[in-house]
């Protein structure tokens, strides 16, 4: 599958994409020191970083339209991992039973690489059409395509990577000429039907009382218990408003996560570590950073030589563009505590390497986009 490396693969590799996820993969592993400089974390990162490099270059060099054609054996194999999470191989971690650890492979998450086979499963399906809207029975073997993996997850239970698949499928339907009357019906459903679960859910005790305060801390984190569930989100805006306009400048000795008052510093709450170290400058430059890679992933998929490669960026641009969006609203106190982490930036090797993943197979697109 992995062609020989030309000088035509080198002349229009994607260098500024990849040197854009890289870099700031770097500025996350200096964050990562910050905030644990005692702990092995950001050694660690550097090692998934070489890792995540090999396997980027593996995708980038390999045709994707094979790779979408072999969609089902790797969506398959995503749910059997998954399922495998949930015996006794699986591994809790804060509640979370969502690892596997397995001989020389280790600890990993196996909801962080299924997105890819989601991604390439739903482009096959959706990837044939070429023109007219969608029929209510495409839409529903889209969201069947969807509801397998994040069912599982939702077993674990991670409601907030389980979160991360709806851009996917949101994408693929947007771009696939959803009819407009069942975004209206999604849309009003679903203003109708979340409150409606929530309390059933609350009635029910099927949602406890730590969600509800995930709730209530959102809308007053002070007087939300600042000692209990709204520690976490009363921590992080400290952390934030002490960087000021350029950060604390190395000054440990008053550094919210080197004390340990900042919760998981180093995965949920690195944003937070990077406005108290760099400051709202670090913060808008590492923002204008994601923001120059996601446009540099849109115009991949207008570069893309058909529909399927298209489809696969876009969901890859959506999927990242929303844990961006979630992670940093999460920081700042406007969103819930949900534990999704921060693309390139957290701590984690499953993460870095999905990511570098799934980048590959942007650099596959483009490297093909003169091949019929």
């Amino acid at each position: 599958m992995v062609a020989i490396i030309e000088k035509r693969d080198l002349r229009d590799f994607d260098w500024l994409t990849s040197l854009l996820a890289v870099s700031i993969v770097c500025f996350g592993v200096w964050q990562i020191y910050n905030a644990q400089p005692a702990e092995s974390y950001w050694s660690k990162q550097i090692i998934g970083l070489g890792i995540a490099l090999v396997a980027f270059i593996v995708v980038s060099l390999t045709d994707y339209r094979r790779i979408i054609d072999a969609a089902p054996f790797f969506y398959v194999v995503g749910l059997i991992l998954l399922l495998l999470v949930l015996t006794p191989l699986g591994v809790k971690v804060n509640g979370q039973q969502a690892w596997l650890k397995l001989p020389l492979i280790g600890q990993f998450q196996p909801s962080e690489f299924v997105k890819i086979p989601v991604v390439l499963m739903l482009a096959k399906y959706f990837g044939v059409r070429q023109s007219g809207t969608l029929r209510l029975k495409e839409i529903l073997i889209g969201c069947g395509i969807l509801a397998l993996p994040v069912g599982l997850i939702m077993l674990e239970p991670d409601a907030g990577q389980a979160m991360t698949y709806f851009p996917i499928l949101a994408v693929m339907l947007f771009l696939s000429a959803v009819k407009i009357r069942y975004v209206v019906l999604t849309i009003v459903a679903g203003l109708v039907m979340v409150p409606l679960a929530f309390w059933v859910g609350v009635q029910t005790g099927k949602i406890k009382q730590y969600q509800i305060e995930r709730v209530n801390v959102i809308l007053d984190p002070e007087s939300a218990d600042p000692r209990g569930f709204g520690y976490h989100t009363v921590q992080s805006m400290i952390t934030v408003g002490k960087g000021g306009l350029s950060g604390i400048k190395g000054d440990t000795e008053t550094s919210q996560s080197v004390l340990k008052f900042l919760p998981e510093p180093h995965t949920d709450f690195i944003f937070a570590v990077t406005a108290e170290n760099t400051g709202f400058i670090g913060c808008v430059s590492l923002l204008l950073a994601y923001a120059l890679l996601l446009s540099r992933l849109v115009a991949g998929a207008r570069q893309a030589s058909d529909r399927a490669g298209m489809l696969v960026i876009m969901a890859i641009t959506g999927e990242l563009a929303f844990q961006i969006f979630i992670n940093v609203g999460m920081v700042l106190g406007f969103l819930p505590v949900i534990g999704v982490p921060l693309p390139l930036m957290s701590a984690g090797l499953s993460a870095v390497l999905a990511t570098f993943i799934a980048i590959g197979f942007v650099i596959s697109v483009k490297l093909r986009r003169f091949v019929n």
